[in-house]
């Protein structure tokens, strides 16, 4: 998978690296933003309350 990546992404290799840097940024970005909030609200599993 990673090979498919790296084969796709234009340019020389000090450019692919950057290329790839910048996707798992972005990736990590939008999984903050968007993805890791909306399980913490709608997944029951982290209302811990002891009646």
């Amino acid at each position: 998978m990673y090979g498919l990546i790296w084969r796709a992404l234009p340019g020389p290799k000090w450019l692919k690296f950057i290329e790839a840097l910048i996707l798992i940024l972005v990736i990590v970005g939008v999984l903050f933003e968007v993805v890791f909030p909306w399980v913490a609200a709608n997944i029951p599993a982290f209302d811990n309350t002891v009646g």
